[in-house]
């Protein structure tokens, strides 16, 4: 009977009882590259943003579904003619030293951003934004003209006020307060450990219990190396259970018994743009269309990523916007059709070969040959993607000439001034997927980054709507309207784009990651992580 009644509350246990997670553990990440500005209007480095993300909380947050939610905001009202954002701020917030978050708060941490002195360089999200301080919790934030996406600005981390106005502007990038920051976010800092020369080498950060949000995991230990391979020598020695960013290589040697690879993609795509205004062969829709169906993108991802990216065909990164196209009309070929399917896609379009096998075509009662300028940066990315899109070109019969030059002399000297023939590059988008600045026609000059010289008067009234439009359905329907139309024309070759990876112990559970724009946004539902976790029957999970 004993045995029985041992059995029939052991089978009622396992099939009955939940498994809910657990508080308590300390996991112990490894960054590559030391905080200087643990501040969220002048942090620079991942290491900056990384600490930043914990410690300091913003107006709005993204949720595991990868949308803006409030956060510090308890509303946020948007009027009718999308100028004017109402903020209505939590009343029980405190910062990490005891004192009240207030809309004084708030206004001050805008003013410093919007501060030329102070060099913020998230000055230029901010520039003609109007604060108004309507009383304690409440403040308007006005613009000169509406724009959707602007709600993304509203994650910026706030400073406390009083901690910080006693200093001079030129002051501020100077104190200790960017290496021993007081913020709301989810974690404080309990401990900091130096080297002898005064650098960061490790930060403990101890769960802080703010308006109601109790993260699970109690501590966080962030170890800072100066060089990826000291890293990865804490990762072998198990004396990290986390780590983000690594480079392919080392992504490839992670022992997957024992880690996780959490890969993600991110807004940025990278392309080659095509300067028609350079090229009378570029101007051809046939050569256009021709030369982005020879390449075959998963190899391409292969080759320069090791796998680590999903294949494009369009300016819109996926997964970021609420419908999602379904225009693949250059990736559905199968390997062994691409390069026949391009050379049928010339001969179409009254492309012939001459006597040394390159293809030529009277354009403007001139013969032209096509062949490519390609310029990119001086980078084993790219210069990797550009050998492998070189030799593909070159199969189908294009002649090819590559151009390589350092980052800052490609932006000054080829970018700026649109001089090339075509470009290999890449964009960052951004969650909100605001393309307007990358193939507006008003954008297509310098200092605009319509570095292809796109126009069209359809194109350009769909980005102006997808900029204004408050309804989540009506914008995306705006962009896959443009993106139908931009796929059609080709002025660029869409590659690729890069996923964000994170290695993490097995044996630690973290939110899900959905539309995430920087690394650091790992960090968004930090609350929502665990180490442990407890079976108990669900009456009780409940409470």
């Amino acid at each position: 009977v004993c045995a029985s009644l041992f059995y029939i509350i052991l089978d009622a246990n396992t099939r009955y009882m939940t498994t809910v997670p657990g508080s308590g553990g300390t996991l112990v990440e490894g960054i590559v590259g030391t905080p200087r500005f643990v501040n969220p209007v002048l942090a620079i480095t991942r290491a900056d943003h990384d600490m930043v993300a914990l410690i300091y909380s913003g107006l709005m947050k993204i949720d595991p579904a990868g949308n803006l939610v409030p956060d510090l905001a308890e509303e946020i009202t948007l009027s009718e003619d999308g100028r004017t954002y109402n903020v209505r701020l939590r009343q029980n917030v405190k910062f990490h030293n005891g004192q009240q978050l207030t809309a004084r708060d708030v206004a001050y941490t805008i003013a410093l951003i919007q501060n030329p002195d102070l060099k913020s360089p998230l000055r230029g999200n901010w520039e003609g934004v109007l604060v108004e301080e309507l009383g304690e919790y409440e403040l308007n934030i006005v613009l000169e003209e509406a724009y959707t996406p602007f709600l993304e600005n509203l994650t910026v981390g706030i400073l406390p006020r009083s901690l910080w106005d006693e200093l001079p502007t030129e002051q501020l990038p100077f104190s200790q307060h960017n290496t021993e920051p007081i913020g709301t976010g989810p974690y404080y800092v309990s401990d900091a450990l130096r080297s002898k020369s005064g650098l960061i080498n490790a930060y403990k950060l101890s769960a802080y219990n703010n308006h109601g949000m109790q993260p699970k995991i109690d501590t966080l230990v962030f170890n800072f190396y100066q060089t990826e391979e000291e890293l990865i020598e804490a990762l072998a020695a198990n004396e990290i259970a986390s780590t983000p960013s690594l480079s392919v290589e080392s992504l490839n040697a992670v022992d997957t018994d024992d880690y996780t690879v959490i890969e993600k993609p991110l807004p940025r795509t990278f392309s080659i743009f095509f300067n028609q205004n350079r090229s009378s062969a570029l101007r051809d829709s046939s050569a256009r269309k021709a030369l982005s169906v020879a390449i075959n993108r998963d190899e391409l991802i292969d080759q320069t990523l090791a796998g680590y990216g999903i294949p494009i065909d369009s300016p819109v990164p996926p997964g970021f916007l609420a419908i999602e196209s379904e225009n693949t009309s250059t990736l559905e070929s199968a390997e062994d059709t691409k390069i026949a399917q391009a050379v049928k896609i010339l001969t179409d379009g009254g492309w012939e070969k001459n006597g040394n096998g390159v293809w030529e075509k009277e354009i403007d009662e001139e013969i032209v040959e096509l062949s490519v300028a390609l310029s990119t940066a001086n980078t084993t990315l790219f210069d990797t993607a550009a050998t492998y899109i070189q030799e593909r070109w070159e199969t189908l019969g294009v002649q090819v000439l590559v151009e390589q030059y350092e980052q800052t002399d490609l932006v000054q000297a080829i970018i700026r001034p649109r001089s090339f023939e075509a470009l290999l590059f890449g964009n960052d988008i951004g969650r909100s997927v605001d393309l307007y600045p990358f193939w507006h026609s008003s954008q297509k000059n310098d200092p605009g980054l319509n570095i292809a010289q796109y126009t069209n008067i359809d194109a350009d009234a769909l980005l102006t709507k997808a900029r204004s439009a408050t309804d989540e359905i009506e914008r995306a329907e705006a962009i896959t309207e443009f993106e139908n139309i931009i796929t059609e024309e080709l002025p660029a070759v869409f590659l690729f784009t890069p996923t964000f990876s994170y290695v993490v112990d097995t044996d630690v559970t973290i939110a899900n990651l959905a539309k995430i724009s920087t690394p650091s946004e790992r960090f968004a539902n930090i609350d929502q992580w665990h180490m442990t976790a407890n079976a108990l029957w669900p009456v009780f999970s409940n409470k």
